[in-house]
């Protein structure tokens, strides 16, 4: 008992052996780049998402910088405009009392 195969039978047969394993690599191929390119979509629209929420928070700390700059102004005073002030007073009640000294002297009853 004896089995012939002519050439051409069998390379026929071996190339679509090739061919049908080629194919089934491709489509596995092309089934796995599809998961990872929906992987990479959804990790990207996350990244997106998050640098959203990230440019909000830093208007609105931009935001909160502008108002307290706006508000510094009425609520702080600077040290040499406070020593200034406090300059002035002194200077009136300084001022008050030689008077009251003056007063005291000139016309003290007896």
């Amino acid at each position: 008992m004896t089995i012939q195969v002519e050439f051409w039978a069998l390379l026929s047969f071996l190339a679509g052996l090739l061919l049908s394993f080629l194919g089934a690599a491709f489509a596995m191929g092309r089934l796995l780049l599809g998961q990872v390119e929906k992987r990479l979509d959804t990790r990207f629209a996350a990244l997106e998402r998050h640098a959203n929420e990230e440019a909000g928070e830093w208007r609105r700390v931009e935001r909160e910088l502008l108002d307290l700059r706006a508000e510094l102004p009425l609520h702080y005073v600077r040290r040499e405009d406070y020593i200034r002030g406090q300059s002035v007073i002194e200077a009136k009640l300084d001022g008050l009392a030689l008077r009251i000294e003056n007063h005291a002297l000139k016309g003290a009853p007896k």
